[in-house]
C-alpha cells in the first residue's frame, strides 16, 4: 500500500522470520528489507547477526566462491546481501568481525595466491576492509602490522583496481585514516613497501599492473606521510624508476606509466592538496610547493636516453588515415616523453633549462610539431613548452628558442605553406589523388606568435629581434593583426563564451564558474515573473489567473532557470520595452506598481497591458484584424454631442500608408486630467476620433469622404451602442461632497441619542 492508514501497522517480513522458532541465515538474507532493517538498528536481527556463527558465514559469502550447481541466491543475491550488512556500520558487527582473529584470517584468505579472484568478489572484499579501515582504523592496523604479509599479497594482485584501491588507503591516501591514526600508521613507512610496486614493472607484462601501480606510486607522491614521501623522491629511487623505464625489452606501457610518476613527482599541485598537506600542516614536515631540485638533477641524467626515443627514422610501421597516412605514427610512449619534458620545463630549474638547450630538447620538439600537423595533443604540450620557454626569466633560454630553434622562421614557413606537402620521405604523407589539406597546427601557432608580440613589447631584445625579420613584419602587420580582429570574441555580435576571461583556471573545476549571472537571483525573478504573467503571451486574458497559482507552480531550480534563461539570451529582448533580464536588477515590477508609473508619467492612460503609448496601430491591424475591433470597442469613450463623428467622418488611416505621428487611447472621462492639473502642451493635440486613430495633420473630419474604401474598413459604432456621456467632474464632486455631508449629520445624530 502507499498510503497510511491510522491505527493500521503491518509487520515487517524480517519480524515475521525472527519470530519462527527454527530460521536459517539464508531466510533472513533472502528477504529484501534486512539491509533497511539493520540500517534501522533492528534490536533483534542484530542481535542475531552479531554472533560468531552468523559473522563467519556472512564472510564465507563474501570471500568464496558458491559451489557448482548453486542457485542464483548463493552466487548473487547472499554475498552482496553480506557485503551491505557490513557496510551498514553497526558498530557491534564489526566489532564482532575485527577483533576474532580467525574471522579476519578467514576474511584475508582471499588474497592467497591458490584462491580465485573473481572481480565480483574483489569489490565486496574491498567494501568491507574500506569500512572496516574507516571504522575500526586501529584493530585492523595492528592486525595488519602482525600480518605484514598481507601487504605484500595486496602488492601482488594490484592488477585488480578493488584490490589496488584497498593498499591505497592502507598506504596513507585517506583522510580519515591519517587525520585520526596517523600513530598507528607510522610502522607503513619502515617497510619496503615502494620496492615492493617498482618490481611490478620488471616482474609483469600486463598493462594493467602496470597502470595501477604507476597510480598507487602517484598517490604516494601526493598524499603520503613525509617518511613515504621523501623516500620517492630521493635520486636512488628514481634511477631505479628509469632503469625500469629505459629496459628495451621491456613493453611500451612500462615506460609510459612511469614517466606519470616522474610528472606527479614534478607537479608544484601535490604539497598543497589533499590528506598530504593536511599532514604536513599538523606534523610541520614536508617542503615547499617547488620541485626538489635533487629530484630534478636525478631524472636529468636520463633525460637523453629519452630524447633518443623521439627519433622517428628507424621504423617503418605506417598508419592510413583520413588524409593520408603516418609513417610512422607518433605514438603514445613518445607523447608521453614530451609531456614530461613540458614539465620539466614548466618547474623553472636552471639546471634543467640548461641541460634542455645542451641537448637540444626543445628543438627537436618543435621539428616533431610540424612532421604531425593533425596530432592536437602533440601541440598542445609543445604549445605549453614554448610558453615557458618565452615566460623563463633566463634570457639564454629565449636566445635559443628564437636562434638555434629558428621558431619565427619555421612559423612563416608554416603560414606561407598552408597545406600539407605530398613529400614521400616526411612523417606525414597526404593521399593520393585528394587535395592536399590545411595543416592543422595554425591555430597554436597564432598564440604562440601572439606570445611572441607580447614578450617583444616588454623585452628590448626581443623586440629587436623581431623588428629586424622583415618577413615577420610583414606578416604580423598584414596577417596577424587582422586574424586577431576576426578572432576577437569580444567582438562578436553574438557575445563571447563564458570561459573565455578565466582561460587559466583548471577544467577540472566546477561548472558554476563559468557562469556569468546569478542563477539564484534570476530563478526568484523568473518565478516571480511567470507567477505574475510579465512574459505571458495573453496577459490580459491570463493575468487574473496567473496571481492565484501556488509557489510550487512557478518554482525554477538553477537547471531550469539555466534553460530558460538560454532561451531568453537567444530572444529579441529589445521588444519587449521592459529593460534587460541581465543588466537590469529592477526589471521586475508588479502590475499594480506599473499602473501606478503610467498614471503618474502619461496625461492619458493606457487601457491595455499590452499596448504601450506609441504603439503603432498599422502593425497591430495587420497582424489580426480581429483583435482590433475588439481593442477599438474596449478603447472607445463618447465624445460630446457636439462633437460627435458620423459614418461619413471617419478619417483614412487603417489601411493607409503614412504611419500617424501619435496614437492615443482613451478611457472614461475620469481618466482624463482637469484642466487644473492638465498639460498647457496637451491643449495642441491634434483631436483623437473613435478607435484610439489620428487625423492626419492639417486634416478635419469632414474632409474624409463616405465612400472612400479606406474608412469603409473599419466603422463607427451606430448611436444604439453608444454609451451616454459621463456626468462632468464638478456634478460628481458635489454630490460626493453632498452625500458626505449627510452621512456625518446622521452620525451625530446617533451620538447625541446614545449620550
Amino acid at each position: 500500500m502507499f498510503w497510511h492508514m491510522a491505527g493500521l501497522s503491518t509487520a515487517s517480513p524480517v519480524e515475521t522470520i525472527l519470530d519462527k522458532d527454527n530460521f536459517t541465515l539464508e531466510e533472513l538474507l533472502d528477504e529484501d528489507e534486512i539491509i533497511q532493517e539493520c540500517k534501522a538498528l533492528n534490536g533483534r536481527l542484530i542481535s542475531f547477526l552479531r554472533e560468531r556463527t552468523q559473522v563467519k558465514q556472512l564472510v564465507q559469502y563474501i570471500v568464496q566462491e558458491a559451489p557448482e550447481g548453486a542457485s542464483k541466491q548463493h552466487i548473487l543475491k547472499f554475498p552482496f546481501v553480506a557485503c551491505e550488512i557490513f557496510t551498514c556500520e553497526v558498530d557491534i558487527i564489526l566489532k564482532a568481525l575485527v577483533e576474532d582473529g580467525e574471522l579476519m584470517d578467514l576474511l584475508f584468505s582471499f588474497l592467497d595466491p591458490e584462491h580465485p579472484h573473481s572481480s565480483q568478489l574483489a569489490g565486496y572484499f574491498s567494501k568491507v576492509v574500506v569500512c572496516l579501515l574507516l571504522r575500526k582504523t586501529t584493530p585492523l592496523m595492528n592486525y595488519i602490522r602482525d600480518h605484514q604479509d598481507v601487504i605484500k599479497k595486496l602488492v601482488d594482485l594490484i592488477g585488480i583496481t578493488s584490490i589496488m584501491e584497498v593498499l591505497i588507503r592502507l598506504i596513507g591516501a585517506d583522510e580519515h585514516i591519517y587525520a585520526n591514526c596517523g600513530d598507528s600508521m607510522q610502522w607503513l613507512e619502515d617497510i619496503d613497501i615502494l620496492e615492493m610496486i617498482v618490481d611490478k614493472f620488471s616482474s609483469s607484462d600486463s598493462p594493467e599492473v602496470h597502470a595501477n601501480a604507476a597510480e598507487t606510486l602517484c598517490t604516494i607522491t601526493r598524499w603520503a606521510p613525509p617518511g613515504l614521501a621523501s623516500k620517492i623522491s630521493s635520486p636512488s629511487f628514481i634511477g631505479r624508476l628509469f632503469r625500469h623505464a629505459l629496459e628495451e625489452s621491456r613493453p611500451k606501457s612500462v615506460l609510459v606509466n612511469l614517466l606519470l610518476v616522474c610528472m606527479s613527482l614534478l607537479d608544484p599541485k601535490r604539497l598543497t592538496s589533499g590528506v598530504y598537506y593536511m599532514y604536513n600542516r599538523q606534523t610541520s614536515y614536508g617542503t615547499g610547493a617547488t620541485a626538489n631540485p635533487e629530484t630534478v638533477r636525478s631524472m636529468l641524467e636520463s633525460l637523453g636516453d629519452l630524447l633518443k626515443l623521439l627519433d622517428v627514422s628507424s621504423e617503418d610501421h605506417a598508419l592510413l588515415t583520413t588524409y593520408g597516412k603516418l609513417q610512422p605514427p607518433l605514438g603514445k610512449r613518445r607523447l608521453k616523453i614530451i609531456e614530461f619534458i613540458s614539465v620539466l620545463v614548466a618547474v623553472s630549474s636552471d639546471v634543467a633549462e640548461k641541460e634542455l638547450i645542451r641537448l637540444g630538447a626543445v628543438e627537436r620538439i618543435l621539428e616533431l610539431f610540424f612532421q604531425y600537423p593533425y596530432n592536437n595533443l602533440l601541440h598542445h604540450h609543445v604549445e605549453r613548452i614554448v610558453m615557458s620557454c618565452l615566460g623563463s626569466k633566463n634570457h639564454h633560454f629565449v636566445d635559443h628558442l628564437l636562434h638555434e630553434c629558428n621558431l619565427v622562421g619555421k612559423i612563416l614557413e608554416a603560414e606561407n605553406n598552408f597545406t600539407l606537402a605530398a613529400d614521400e620521405s616526411k612523417p606525414t604523407v597526404c593521399a593520393e589523388g585528394k587535395l592536399p589539406p590545411r595543416i592543422g597546427n595554425i591555430g597554436h601557432l597564432t598564440r604562440i606568435a601572439n606570445k611572441l608580440v607580447q614578450l617583444a613589447n616588454s623585452d628590448s631584445e626581443t623586440q629587436k629581434f623581431l623588428q629586424e625579420n622583415s618577413n615577420w613584419v610583414e606578416w604580423q602587420t598584414n596577417v596577424l593583426l587582422k586574424r586577431n580582429t576576426v578572432e576577437n570574441v569580444f567582438q562578436w555580435a553574438c557575445g563571447r563564451p563564458t570561459t573565455l576571461q578565466d582561460q587559466t583556471r583548471d577544467s577540472d573545476d566546477d561548472d558554476y564558474q563559468d557562469r556569468d549571472y546569478d542563477v539564484a537571483a534570476l530563478a526568484n525573478n523568473l518565478s516571480q515573473a511567470f507567477k505574475y504573467g510579465i512574459y505571458s503571451n495573453d496577459a490580459s486574458n491570463e493575468g487574473h489567473s496567473s496571481v492565484e497559482r501556488d509557489d510550487e507552480d512557478v518554482y525554477f531550480d538553477d537547471e531550469s532557470a539555466e534553460v530558460v534563461i538560454s532561451s531568453l539570451r537567444l530572444g529579441d529582448s529589445q521588444e519587449s520595452g521592459g529593460g534587460s533580464l541581465f543588466t537590469n536588477s529592477n526589471w521586475f515590477a508588479f502590475e499594480d506598481e506599473r499602473i501606478d508609473d503610467d498614471h503618474s508619467t502619461d496625461p492619458v492612460a493606457s487601457s491595455s497591458p499590452n499596448i504601450e503609448g506609441g504603439m503603432d496601430i498599422d502593425k497591430r491591424a495587420d497582424d489580426d484584424a480581429e483583435e482590433d475591433e475588439d481593442l477599438a470597442d474596449a478603447a472607445i469613450s463618447k465624445p460630446p454631442e457636439s462633437e460627435q463623428v458620423s459614418e461619413a467622418d471617419m478619417p483614412e488611416t487603417i489601411g493607409s500608408d503614412k504611419t500617424p505621428e501619435w496614437v492615443e487611447w482613451r478611457e472614461s472621462s475620469d481618466s482624463v486630467p482637469t484642466s487644473e492639473s492638465a498639460d498647457p502642451s496637451d491643449t495642441a493635440q491634434p483631436p483623437s476620433i473613435p478607435n484610439g486613430e489620428l487625423l492626419e495633420s492639417g486634416a478635419k473630419p469632414n474632409d474624409v469622404k463616405p465612400d472612400s474604401p479606406e474608412s469603409s474598413e473599419t466603422s463607427p459604432p451606430s448611436p444604439e451602442e453608444i454609451i451616454e456621456p459621463p456626468q462632468s467632474a464638478e456634478v460628481d464632486e458635489d454630490s460626493r461632497r453632498t452625500k458626505e455631508g449627510e452621512d456625518d449629520t446622521s452620525e451625530a445624530a446617533q451620538t447625541e441619542e446614545k449620550n
